[in-house]
């Protein structure tokens, strides 16, 4: 009676000294990430609503053309984690180097599909005669960068699949910094208003995905994997990634309605979404930290043939998970005298932003929770029922956003919706984790 304790706090410690060391670097460049869109954002603000408008429709249809192909970092992460733990490095990166290949063909195409139809997009999102123009020109722009940031996700699934999260840091912060800088300087100093910060943005991930490919290709000639591409290779990583895809494009299609119904609010509701949708992918990013650290360590766990060793983690990861949720939510509450001023001064804005922003904060206990089991799914190569589990929950979200202007309800409203769409991811979730059925061992699944 008196062993067992003793043998598992030493257990959970070294989960925990595991966590840590994967997930507050993980944490440092993943809020990295929004923190561009929350910069150009803040940056933008102070230009007028209709620009932030713009910004915020333009945003939210890259961030869609990107995030869809997050499976180039997820199914990586986790192949590749599955690779080390068996002890195979040379295969792990020839793996990653067909996500890369994968990553380069995939951004080519959805530039110029977004080159193309950029007025069609900004048309169907519903922006205002005010705000179209500014959205056209910073979605034209902006979309130079997608190949940039597909190589980027790729490379990053490698690299964190080595157990490496530090080097994704020492990328994010430095290209934050130049896309801070460079916004400041052509969007004010230069006097290009919002096309400036298009082009900070762009010069950013460009340079950011040179340093990714120069520490990967270093890794590749390192281990002796090769550089070519390979089409099998390729076609096998897009096949793995098919469910990740699905289960990307619900989220997207949420985030886009959500989007889409905010538009149709107005100028002022719009604009406070935009700032909202900042907060909420800095604080789903900070949270996804552990998510992070779940994928790599759960698929080098899975790898090595360790399923119990996988369980364990699991829980210990879900505690972190609803832990932080519950700080992040309190520093919301917190810090809104001073977060709200950084972005707008209209007090129309300001109106609408402030109930929605409490109820950011009430969610994100249950945020935390999602995000470390979608990351441990992830880790175990679950991505069909990912991808089932969140069409289900599009199938939920979707009549509930709508019917909102239709009954006549607001932003707040629409972010009650958001809420409720969380809650129908974490009960799927949790069914999964509780099952077992993720836990396949072996170097590939």
């Amino acid at each position: 009676m008196t062993q067992a304790p003793t043998t598992a706090k030493p257990t959970a410690r070294r989960h925990d000294r595991e966590i840590l060391a994967l997930a507050v670097p993980a944490f440092g460049a993943l809020v990295a990430e929004p923190l561009f869109v929350m910069a150009d954002s803040a940056i933008v603000g102070h230009l007028g609503t209709p620009q932030l408008a713009g910004l915020g429709v333009a945003a939210a249809l890259l961030t869609t053309a990107v995030s869809v192909f997050v499976f180039l970092a997820y199914a990586t992460t986790a192949a590749v984690s599955r690779r080390v733990g068996a002890g195979d490095l040379q295969a792990a990166i020839r793996q990653g180097m067909d996500g890369i290949w994968l990553a380069l063909l995939l951004g080519t195409a959805v530039l110029v599909a977004v080159l193309l139809g950029a007025p069609g997009l900004v048309s169907l999102f519903g922006a205002s005669e005010t705000a179209a123009p500014y959205a056209e020109t910073y979605l034209r722009i902006s979309a130079l960068g997608i190949p940039a940031m597909l190589v980027v996700l790729a490379a990053t699934g490698v690299i964190r699949g080595l157990q490496d999260t530090r080097t994704p840091l020492y990328v994010a912060i430095g290209g934050f910094a130049l896309n801070g800088a460079l916004n400041m300087a052509l969007v004010y100093g230069a006097g290009l208003g919002i096309a400036g910060s298009a082009w900070g943005t762009v010069i950013a991930q460009c340079a950011m995905a040179g340093a990714y490919l120069f520490v990967v290709v270093r890794g590749a000639r390192r281990h002796g994997a090769s550089l070519r591409p390979d089409a099998a290779g390729i076609r096998a990583c897009a096949q793995a990634g098919v469910p990740l895809l699905v289960r990307t494009l619900s989220l997207r299609a949420i985030l886009m309605i959500a989007t889409a119904v905010a538009a149709r609010l107005g100028d002022a509701d719009i604009a406070a979404h935009q700032i909202l949708l900042s907060l909420w992918s800095l604080l789903a990013f900070a949270l996804d930290a552990i998510a992070i650290a779940g994928q790599a360590i759960i698929g080098r766990y899975l790898g090595a043939g360790d399923t119990e060793g996988a369980r364990t983690v699991c829980r210990r990861m879900l505690t972190w998970g609803v832990v932080s949720g519950v700080v992040m939510g309190v520093l919301v509450v917190l810090a809104r005298p001073v977060f709200i001023p950084l972005f707008t001064s209209d007090p129309v804005v300001e109106d609408a932003l402030l109930p929605a922003l409490l109820v950011v904060a009430l969610a994100q206990p249950v945020c935390g929770a999602v995000f470390v089991l979608d990351g441990v799914l992830m880790g175990a190569g679950d991505g069909r029922y990912l991808a089932w589990a969140m069409l289900l929950t599009l199938a939920v979200f979707a009549p509930a956003a709508l019917m909102v202007p239709a009954l006549g309800g607001g932003l707040t409203a629409l972010w009650w919706a958001m809420t409720l769409m969380m809650l129908v991811r974490m009960a799927t979730l949790q069914l999964r984790a509780r099952s077992g059925r993720w836990l396949v061992a072996g170097a590939t699944r």
